[in-house]
């Protein structure tokens, strides 16, 4: 396969440009235009006046019209930057590289016609479009824990972060509540408007979330990613319900269900606690007994473990998660990608070829191997291997 470059559109200052379609837009400082099919998208400006987000527009080359609307923007997209450079890839995805930016903010994936934004444009009956950061590297997959209350799934994950606090944690979750006394904002949650919310669960950026006295709380794709990018395997503590969710968005986890031995089992845990009354008792019970109907019969869950006894039960759980005596103590962190601010972009085959340009550089050779990426949409897209090589 030959080289494919990348393209720019450089800012006009006469008050607008055609893109080469004949059709005016405004001046942005630079845009980026990239054919796919019958559709071109300029990737550039702000997305619906939003200073935060990087906007994109598409053309449909056999009306030679603009779409009417802005599409729908899933996932959390790039900031604005004084430049781009593009370069389509397989399965409907577009590499989308930042000029000048920090090493954690330089590589974005923008799909358009890749299986998830198919799927959502039949499902919203609209334009789709999803963003997901690039980074080096794998991770382990994010674990889903359910089961009843009372049948011990927190002090099974209590055993696992207070043994290897390093390697575990847990996602910071999302509410339109009030903070409470002590609670701060990034740490106990994250406290945000109920418009701004509904409005994120509405752009799918959202795994799960529930209603409850009138509040939102939810468990937010990014705030499970942030975790994965510290170098630790995030743990999601939440109902059956919650994990159907989960389970349905493009989130790649392993989902665990937890058991008693019996239901005579729970209820006298349940009692020992002496935490509830005979009512809440009665209440709990029924649930448990939905929970663990559903937890066994719905296809959720790939591994249920039985809590008949704890020591068992959590040498069990380690044993699952692939952890041992010899198993590191520490996570590895997302590395970032530093990129020359000025340079040239070429594709060969699944290699990006990153040339530094410019008189007082060294011309240095940057790839980026993206044979074997995965993930996407609205998450990250992992598994960047980046060489590079000196010139001579």
């Amino acid at each position: 396969m030959g080289e494919a470059p990348a393209f720019f559109v450089d800012h006009l200052e006469n008050g607008g440009h055609t893109n080469g379609f004949g059709l005016k837009s405004e001046p942005r400082d630079k845009d980026t235009s990239v054919q796919i099919g019958d559709r071109s998208y300029l990737i550039g400006g702000n997305h619906e006046g939003n200073p935060l987000f990087l906007g994109v527009q598409i053309h449909d080359k056999t009306t030679n019209k603009w779409c009417v609307s802005i599409p729908t923007v899933l996932g959390t997209g790039p900031k604005p930057c004084k430049g781009y450079s593009a370069i389509v890839l397989k399965q409907g995805r577009i590499l989308v590289i930042k000029k000048g930016s920090a090493s954690d903010d330089s590589i974005w994936f923008l799909e358009v016609d890749s299986p998830f934004v198919r799927e959502q444009r039949k499902l919203l009956g609209k334009e789709v479009v999803a963003w997901s950061k690039g980074v080096r590297g794998n991770a382990e997959k994010p674990i889903v824990i359910s089961g009843p209350s009372g049948v011990g799934k927190g002090t099974l994950i209590t055993m696992l972060m207070k043994e290897f606090p390093s390697m575990f944690g847990f996602s910071v979750s999302h509410t339109t509540r009030s903070p409470r006394c002590m609670e701060k904002n990034g740490v106990h949650y994250h406290f945000t408007d109920k418009t701004v919310m509904e409005k994120e669960i509405n752009d799918g950026k959202f795994l799960e979330f529930a209603s409850v006295h009138g509040n939102l709380y939810g468990t937010s794709i990014e705030s499970v990613e942030v975790v994965t990018d510290s170098g630790k395997r995030c743990i999601l503590d939440i109902d059956v319900q919650g994990a159907r969710s989960v389970k349905a968005s493009s989130l790649d986890a392993v989902f665990i269900f937890v058991c008693p031995p019996s239901m005579k089992e729970l209820e006298d845990r349940l009692r020992a606690r002496g935490t509830e009354t005979e009512e809440q008792i009665q209440k709990r019970l029924r649930n448990a007994e939905a929970e663990i109907k559903a937890g066994k019969s719905s296809g959720i869950f790939e591994h249920i473990l039985y809590n008949d006894n704890l020591e068992e039960c959590y040498k069990n759980l380690k044993n699952l998660l692939g952890i041992n005596d010899d198993a590191p103590v520490n996570g590895v962190e997302v590395e970032g990608i530093n990129l020359p601010k000025e340079h040239t972009v070429t594709k060969i085959e699944d290699k990006i070829m990153i040339q530094e340009t410019g008189e007082a550089t060294k011309n240095d050779l940057i790839v980026l191997d993206l044979a074997s990426i995965n993930g996407g949409a609205p998450g990250r897209t992992r598994g960047i291997v980046l060489d590079s090589v000196k010139s001579s």
